[in-house]
């Protein structure tokens, strides 16, 4: 199929060559020129402006936009709506929060234009293994991007799946960052309380490698923490600095809205938070770890 891919960062570039490698016809436009001429000499169509998007796509058009929540995707579907016409799709693949979702909805429909919500997971590695996908929006809007979906999923049958209306891609894909943020945290105090315990000869690089084969608690995130220890087990030079980039707050203030406890996922939010005075072994591993699955930049002791 054709499909216009907006926004060429560390996601939106890898999504442009999975469909690539699929062999769907992809074009591309990024703020700045560089990743447009990467993907170009790897056979995307680089266009300058999205004026430029639309003229080259046929109708239906498809436009997948890969930007950064707030202000930059609001400004984008702002341009695209005076740019798309009657039937064509603009689907939000970044981490956009529901409510803002649930409102462009409207703003589009109004020009006939679906706006279809995509939760992306799979971090840097979802090039080569696939990413997840949580869609949002109406069953029309998705039958007709099911052979991007198909391409970008681990496998066209798995990996995928419209989990509801507009908002519930990027709601599933809150969720999921939420529990990501209780998942780290947990691996990251019981690595903090081994490390500890030198006296006893345990070394944490041995235990997480140890872990990761039959253990009841075996995971992706595991075998990225494994990898790290197993590298540098001191993650020396690692600044015990953890961010956050919002998913996790809005988790906890939707939890906290429809009375649902998550105690697990508050407590992950407010260790990040608390990393940002003392020093931590456990935060060095949450940065680790975020670097590792989602190529986030990686604090040093010398920032």
């Amino acid at each position: 199929m054709d499909i216009a891919v907006v926004g060429l960062g560390r996601m939106g570039s890898r999504i442009s060559r999975r469909l690539l490698a699929a062999g769907h016809r992809v074009v591309v436009a990024n703020r700045s020129m560089g990743p447009v001429e990467e993907l170009s000499a790897a056979g995307a169509q680089g266009i300058a402006t999205r004026g430029e998007v639309v003229a080259a796509l046929d109708p239906p058009r498809v436009v997948w936009l890969m930007l950064p929540a707030g202000a930059v995707t609001e400004e984008a579907v702002t341009e695209f709506a005076d740019l798309l016409a009657l039937g064509d799709i603009l689907v939000d693949g970044g981490n956009s929060f529901y409510q803002d979702t649930l409102r462009r909805t409207s703003i589009l429909a109004n020009a006939g234009i679906h706006y279809v919500d995509i939760g992306v997971s799979g971090g840097i590695r979802g090039l080569h293994e696939g990413f997840c996908l949580m869609v949002g929006g109406v069953a029309e809007a998705v039958r007709v991007l099911r052979p991007a979906l198909e391409s970008l999923a681990p496998s066209p049958e798995l990996g995928w799946a419209h989990v509801g209306e507009h908002g519930a891609g990027h709601f599933a894909k809150m969720v999921h960052n939420g529990i990501e943020y209780g998942l780290m945290q947990a691996y990251a105090e019981g690595l903090d309380l081994i490390r500890f315990r030198g006296d006893l000869g345990l070394q944490v690089d041995r235990v997480a490698e140890v872990w990761r084969h039959g253990s009841v608690i075996r995971s992706w995130l595991l075998d990225l923490a494994a990898e790290a220890l197993g590298e540098d087990p001191l993650l020396d030079g690692v600044a015990a600095y953890v961010d956050d980039s919002g998913e996790g707050r809005w988790t906890v203030e939707e939890a906290i809205a429809q009375n649902i406890a998550a105690p697990v996922i508050t407590m992950a939010l407010l260790a990040r938070l608390s990393s940002r005075r003392p020093e931590s072994y456990a935060a060095k591993v949450v940065a680790v770890l975020r670097n590792r699955f989602g190529g986030h930049s990686l604090p040093t002791t010398t920032m």
